[in-house]
């Protein structure tokens, strides 16, 4: 189903591969988005500034600069820094794929893609937002030196801001908001990536490792289930 165009999309799609982009494209396109394509690199940050989208997919093998070294641009730059990434990757080892995840890209997909999947992961990123209009659901949080204001988007360490990518702020908010209770990686997968599909568990463990070494020493407050998941603990 196609979006109304006040609520169109915006995703930019970066590949050397004229016929990828074109593709991309043109399937976002038929399913209600408003798409952009650039073949070159270097042109990446002056379009995200001009075009300012919601989603960036970006392919990882590139020359002059990969996926990897534009990610990382785009995560310590504070206008791009909450933007979600989906690396394209020919890549299939899993350490390439956790290495993308691991510099802050919220999901990655292999070449060659299936246009179905790589849609549903669009839309699910896209559409993600941190739960706070549930009564239950409260926008500040604090469990020891940590707190975290969802209606502002920050997070404190003892007074001092944490930048996290959106992904790890809902993954924090998820686990702050359901103190003492084991959320599976499977539960995760589902209320921070919004999927409802089979996808690697993995990913949960990257993204929670990134979020202990940016809390530094309130990192025990993420507490390790094994072989089941995590839960926010006081600590």
């Amino acid at each position: 189903m196609c979006m109304d165009r006040s609520e169109q999309k915006r995703v930019l799609v970066l590949d050397d591969e004229i016929d990828v982009t074109e593709l991309i494209v043109y399937k976002l396109t038929q399913s209600g988005y408003t798409a952009q394509a650039i073949n070159e690199p270097l042109q990446f940050t002056g379009q995200v500034r001009a075009f300012k989208p919601d989603l960036i997919i970006l392919d990882v093998m590139m020359p002059e600069l990969s996926g990897w070294q534009l990610c990382r641009i785009a995560r310590a730059d504070p206008d791009m820094k909450d933007i979600p990434i989906i690396l394209l990757t020919a890549l299939g080892a899993a350490e390439d794929r956790v290495r993308g995840l691991e510099i802050g890209a919220d999901d990655y997909i292999s070449k060659p893609f299936n246009n179905r999947e790589l849609l549903l992961r669009v839309r699910n990123l896209v559409s993600r937002k941190v739960p706070v209009d549930r009564p239950e659901c409260s926008a500040s949080i604090q469990i020891g030196s940590v707190a975290l204001d969802a209606s502002l988007h920050l997070v404190t360490v003892g007074g001092k801001e944490v930048q996290l990518t959106a992904t790890e702020f809902r993954l924090l908010y998820i686990l702050m908001q359901r103190k003492g209770r084991v959320q599976s990686r499977e539960h995760l997968l589902v209320n921070v990536w919004n999927y409802d599909f089979d996808i690697e568990t993995r990913t949960v463990d990257t993204h929670v490792r990134r979020v202990r070494e940016k809390l530094k020493l309130a990192a025990a407050m993420i507490e390790t289930v094994r072989g089941v998941g995590y839960r926010a603990v006081d600590f």
